[in-house]
């Protein structure tokens, strides 16, 4: 009995049911792709390809997990057979361009996008990819040919302009590239961005004249644009023509729509030169035209600090980058600049603070920064913040600046003595030592430590009497040797140097005339202990055993 019409044959089934195989493959292969799942995908997929060895897409697919999972060369055969089977395919002849070029064979690339955009103009899109694998394996005429075909095809456009004109400066073909420039100028008329391009080519040929010509030319067409205005000061300016220069100068200053970075960099230019009255007058001008025509702009702010940090008025020159700051608050150097001058002006340790926490946070990374925080919290006894600052400091420096690991070694073992963590200190103290064993401010500061612990006097006194020697009328430092004297039980000694410390003094502490009375009191001059124990009662610094001082007319420690 012969077969019903419209059964399919076992072979026709076999068929179907490897197509049907090979599509499920196919979906799975892709679903992995899509994962990441390179190896999945390539398993996938080469399955299908075993079953259905002539389907283009297949191969593709290879090709392109391939290339995903960074192994171009194995990828080229199969972007190679997709292309072989469907020449039309432009995603496939794209993907064996891309796999030649990564495997260093451009030109080869360049064949199937030459193919490409000249078959169909929708691929006109990678004109420029070709043109630049042209010109980078210095094949100018063929990159030249195509840049052509672009613009017959698109019009005068700025990228092929540039490309074309780049071509013709590396042939040393002057002419030409002025005239691609003169040609995007004639297409976009009134678009400064494109006489500025070609100013900036005829005027690194050495042709100045040429250039000053074609802005005066544009500046006839369209005054009103300052970056044009801008270009002709500078060049004037090249050229010697100091009047001529200034009068487009301000002509630009004047205007709102020049960006006030441009305007800050040519102030800055102008401060840069030897010191006239002719330049101060200028200066004046173009501040008072930078002010009232851009007043919120923190490269303007920035450009005026920095006149008046050269003139050395520190104060008003923190207060410009302060403005600048407030707009602008990610600039290291500024940032930088006012917290080091605002040491140097002695400004309250709470506002210095607003820029060292402003500059952590925009500068996680610098060691300096958190050392600075950590040095400004110190200062104003916020000692558990300061530990946590210098600390961090301390790992991002990593030693590289040995000044700092210093600086920060010492500032953080009195913050860690305050905290009460004297072991740590005392180790603080001697790793800062180590780095720098002269250091007058940490040796004063270990021995008063010492002193006040009663550990180590000897050692105390040694270091004291170094810093003394070198700073013989600092009161501070005659205090701390006079104070480990008084712990060692050498009240005489102690009294002579304890003298010269208040003496020094117009208005002395209320440290150093406690001290003054405890040490009096040891030599039993008690009315006169007790007359300075009352007058350190006047002044904050007091120890907490004073009142009990004066009122048993009785030293405490």
């Amino acid at each position: 009995m012969g077969q019903c019409q419209g059964n399919p044959s076992k072979k026709e089934r076999k068929v179907q049911e490897i197509q049907t195989t090979v599509e499920r493959l196919f979906i799975e292969g892709e679903k992995a792709s899509v994962l990441g799942e390179w190896d999945k995908a390539y398993f996938l997929f080469d399955k299908a390809l075993n079953l259905a060895p002539e389907q283009a897409a297949i191969s593709y697919k290879m090709a392109e997990v391939l290339g995903k999972n960074k192994q171009p060369e194995k990828a080229l055969p199969f972007a190679q057979k997709a292309v072989a089977l469907e020449p039309s395919n432009s995603y496939y002849a794209l993907l064996l361009a891309e796999l030649y070029h990564q495997q260093q064979q451009p030109l080869r690339a360049a064949e199937i996008l030459d193919k490409l955009t000249q078959e169909s103009s929708k691929n006109q899109s990678y004109t420029l990819d070709l043109a630049s694998i042209y010109l980078d394996a210095n094949e100018f005429d063929k990159a030249l040919v195509v840049l052509d075909r672009a613009e017959a095809f698109y019009g005068v456009r700025e990228p092929f302009t540039v490309q074309k004109q780049r071509i013709y400066l590396r042939k040393d073909n002057l002419s030409k590239a002025i005239e691609e420039g003169e040609k995007l100028i004639a297409a976009f008329p009134g678009n400064p961005a494109y006489v500025l391009g070609l100013v900036e080519i005829l005027f690194n040929n050495g042709r100045l004249d040429q250039a000053i010509q074609l802005v005066e030319g544009e500046i006839q067409k369209y005054s009103d644009q300052p970056e044009l205005q801008m270009a002709a000061y500078t060049l004037k300016s090249e050229k010697g023509d100091a009047s001529g220069a200034l009068s487009h100068l301000i002509f630009g200053m004047k205007s709102a729509d020049l960006a006030g970075s441009a305007k800050a960099k040519a102030y800055e230019g102008i401060l840069e030169e030897i010191k006239t009255q002719e330049r101060e007058s200028i200066l004046d001008t173009l501040e008072f035209l930078m002010l009232g025509s851009r007043p919120e702009d923190a490269s303007i702010f920035e450009a005026l600090g920095k006149r008046r940090m050269a003139e050395k008025k520190v104060a008003e020159g923190i207060a410009f980058y302060k403005k600048s700051l407030s707009l602008e608050s990610n600039n290291q150097g500024l940032l930088e600049e006012v917290i080091l001058n605002s040491f140097e002006v002695n400004t309250p340790y709470q506002e210095v603070e607003n820029y060292t926490q402003m500059a952590v946070e925009e500068f996680p990374e610098v060691a300096a920064f958190w050392f600075y925080d950590g040095v400004v919290k110190s200062a104003q006894k916020k000692d558990s913040l300061s530990v946590i600052s210098l600390e961090h400091a301390l790992r991002l420096n990593e030693e590289k600046n040995q000044q700092l690991s210093q600086v920060a070694y010492g500032t953080l073992a009195n913050s860690q003595y305050n905290l009460g963590e004297k072991e740590k200190a005392f180790a603080n103290f001697e790793k800062a030592l180590a780095l720098d064993s002269k250091d007058d401010l940490v040796l004063n500061n270990y021995a008063y430590f010492l002193s006040l612990e009663k550990l180590e006097l000897e050692k105390a006194k040694n270091m004291a009497e170094r810093v003394v020697k070198r700073n013989p009328n600092n009161s501070t430092y005659l205090d701390t040797l006079a104070w480990i004297l008084f712990q060692m039980k050498k009240y005489v000694e102690a009294l002579a140097y304890m003298e010269k410390a208040i003496q020094l003094e117009n208005d002395p502490s209320g440290v150093l005339m406690e001290h003054y009375g405890d040490i009096l009191y040891h030599l039993n001059r008690v009315d006169e202990a007790i007359t300075w124990w009352k007058k350190a009662q006047q002044h904050p610094e007091g120890s907490e055993k004073l009142a009990q001082k004066i009122k048993e007319g009785k030293y405490h420690e």
